[in-house]
């Protein structure tokens, strides 16, 4: 419980009062300042601007003061014990200074003062009376809002939840008859924590001008608001409700609209419609569509070598036609075919024959195992010596395919006679595809002898 008997309550009622009017001309500086600074990003006439999505708070006003009165009572809506059977309702005023830090969210200074009473009823004298006065901070959210198919804000309903410093000074009659007045046996009035916790709708009547509707609860931290103090009951804390209505006006140019009221969601259908801003939309989209035509070119291949124009050293290029790196023809070395071993090696009749393959396959054929076999064992009969293995295609498809799978044809007998025991070093593979058949590649008895794999002693 908070006690600050220090303090002469006269003395710190006029400090909070000129906190209040310092508070107030800080915030009226600051709307004329922000006001003189606010940048006019789109200008409407010579008194109004339209604010922009991201243009910052500076483009709007944002502090505002209001004036309320209203209704006391001793009791809350959510409940509660209370010291006297029977409320009284009695006349509560107050005054506000807010400044909006966002569409819906602001921190707000609150003085407020009035009564609130309550009586044990006609067969108890028992009664009390408490002045008070109190000064909270309070964050101010809206949390919800009416736009009635406008396109501006016109209801807004809100919670706010705060903390301050409540100073009261009870009064009335105990059970007994005797009465009790803490001000005059003290000298000096209740000083305590006070915890406002509210809700209210607010009407936009002008730009600057609101009408608020609003229910406070206010929760003591103390057991002497209401002049007892229950001993049954040690922990118990007073409370008091203040219903009230009130006008409220935000400071500023007239020019700017109001931070609180404005709707983002249209100033963002304003800006997509913005003539300028379509402008620089398709302007855009032009220079996309000149770098996509650039890519493109850059991407065109007129022969379908595989090499863009842009780097082709050879265009027209017959298709078909094995390139360079430049889209040149690649000259392959001719080979003299008399060093192809295609008769078997004397005194092993089958060992190094041509292996044939199927149509564009480089799967060795069963049948060509015990060929395959006897080529082996003789290879790991003369360690010293080395092969070369030529592999061969026909002439179907492109010659860059051909070259390939000549190669996995090679591949695939030197696996075979690696797995067999013949050292892969001793073993050279080499492609020739399409290139010295022979036989005739326009019959398919010759294409079916050119698709084969020789030996070749090196």
């Amino acid at each position: 419980m908070f006690n600050l008997k220090t303090m002469n309550y006269s003395t710190l009622k006029k400090t909070v009062a000129l906190s209040l009017v310092s508070l107030l001309a800080v915030g009226i500086a600051n709307a004329q300042t922000d006001s003189s600074k606010a940048a006019k990003p789109m200008a409407m006439s010579d008194t109004t601007t339209t604010a922009k999505v991201f243009g910052g708070r500076a483009q709007y006003n944002t502090w505002s003061v209001g004036l309320n009165v209203g209704i006391t009572s001793p009791s809350v809506a959510t409940g509660g014990s209370m010291d006297y059977t029977t409320k009284q309702l009695n006349l509560g005023w107050g005054a506000s200074l807010r400044n909006q830090l966002g569409h819906n969210f602001g921190l707000q200074l609150d003085l407020r003062g009035g009564k609130v009473g309550g009586n044990d009823g006609a067969l108890l004298p028992s009664s009390f009376s408490t002045n008070y006065f109190q000064a909270t901070i309070s964050g101010v959210a809206n949390v919800a809002t009416i736009d009635y198919i406008r396109r501006k804000n016109a209801v807004n309903f809100f919670v706010t939840a705060g903390a301050g410093l409540a100073f009261y000074n009870p009064t009335g009659v105990r059970a007994d008859g005797s009465t009790f007045d803490f001000k005059a046996a003290t000298n000096h009035e209740v000083r305590e924590y006070v915890i406002p916790l509210g809700a209210g709708v607010k009407f936009r009547l002008t730009e600057q001008w609101a009408l608020n509707l609003g229910y406070t609860e206010n929760f003591i931290d103390g057991d002497n608001f209401d002049g007892l103090k229950n001993p049954n009951t040690p922990d118990h804390r007073d409370k008091y409700s203040y219903g009230y209505a009130g006008l409220e006006y935000t400071l500023g140019s007239k020019s700017k609209p109001s931070l609180e009221w404005v709707n983002p969601v249209a100033m963002m259908y304003d800006e997509l419609y913005d003539a300028a801003l379509r402008q620089e939309v398709e302007a855009l989209k032009g220079r996309v569509g000149n770098v996509e035509n650039a890519i493109n070119d850059l991407k065109k291949d007129s022969d379908g070598d595989g090499v863009a124009d842009q780097f082709d050293k050879c265009p027209n290029t017959p298709a078909g036609t094995v390139v360079d790196g430049s889209g040149c023809p690649i000259n392959f070395p001719k080979i003299d075919t008399s060093l192809f071993m295609r008769k078997p090696v004397e005194g092993a009749a089958k060992a190094y024959s041509n292996i044939q393959f199927e149509f564009d396959s480089s799967v060795l054929r069963t049948s060509s195992y015990p060929t395959l076999d006897l080529t082996s064992a003789d290879m790991r009969s003369n360690a010293s010596m080395k092969y070369e293995l030529d592999g061969f295609a026909s002439s179907e498809g492109t010659a860059a395919h051909n070259l390939k799978l000549s190669r996995d044809r090679a591949n695939s007998v030197k696996t075979y006679l690696v797995n067999s025991g013949v050292d892969s070093k001793r073993l050279k593979v080499k492609a020739y595809g399409e290139t010295h058949p022979i036989a005739d590649n326009s019959t398919e008895e010759g294409r079916i002898l050119n698709r084969r794999v020789e030996f070749k002693k090196l």
